[in-house]
């Protein structure tokens, strides 16, 4: 969504301290008074987090996994990630990587940035709603990280209703575009093909920039 769109919200989730998911830049935008979840640590590891936080009267509730927080009435609840949430390249290694749980009308799983683990369909639970990234760069990134692939197997242990593919097409690094373009365009796409033969029975919202969806509460 456009940045002036994005400052106007009830809360802001950040999964972990890696500066393409933490920006101090970006969150100084939002409007003051917004609820920003953090994981644990994350005003300790992150000096320019806490000015931010200070300037522009942020409410930040900080959480580990299992910890819950209700904003109106939406609950959320802190769950595990496969990644590294450490504020690299130096940051304390005790900063957990979170996806988060959303229940309200509906249940939406935020995946934040994870690999595949044995356990993610427990710790998730049920839900409609799956944001899974799906920017893996190929073979390159290693464990933690799912691509389009994976995602999809992600789509399917979860047997979340819908998914939405994220974390992808932004953030490239200079130069690449013009190079290796189909690094940063394909993964929406090859998401949407292996969710159709994994995850048969899931819609997938596939959006372009400034595009939304409106999902039916679940019944």
């Amino acid at each position: 969504m456009p940045p002036a769109a994005a400052a106007v919200a009830d809360v802001a989730l950040v999964s972990h301290l890696h500066a393409d998911h933490l920006h101090p830049g970006s969150l100084a935008k939002l409007l003051p008074g917004t609820r920003l979840v953090v994981p644990r640590g994350a005003g300790r590891a992150v000096p320019g987090l806490r000015r931010v936080v200070a300037a522009r009267g942020l409410r930040v509730t900080e959480m580990a996994p299992g910890d819950v927080c209700t904003v109106g009435e939406v609950r959320i609840r802190a769950v595990p990630a496969e990644h590294d949430g450490r504020r690299l390249p130096y940051g304390p290694s005790r900063v957990p990587a979170l996806g988060y749980v959303l229940s309200g009308e509906s249940t939406t799983y935020f995946a934040g940035d994870t690999g595949l683990f044995d356990r993610m369909a427990e710790a998730v639970g049920a839900c409609d709603v799956a944001l899974l990234p799906v920017g893996g760069w190929g073979p390159y990134l290693g464990p933690g990280h799912l691509d389009a692939g994976r995602a999809a197997q992600a789509l399917a242990r979860l047997g979340a209703r819908c998914a939405v593919p994220v974390h992808y097409g932004t953030y490239w690094p200079i130069g690449m575009d013009a190079i290796r373009p189909h690094e940063f365009h394909a993964p929406g796409d090859d998401f949407v093909r292996h969710a159709g033969r994994l995850a048969p029975d899931a819609v997938v919202h596939r959006l372009g920039h400034g595009e939304c969806v409106r999902l039916e509460p679940a019944r």
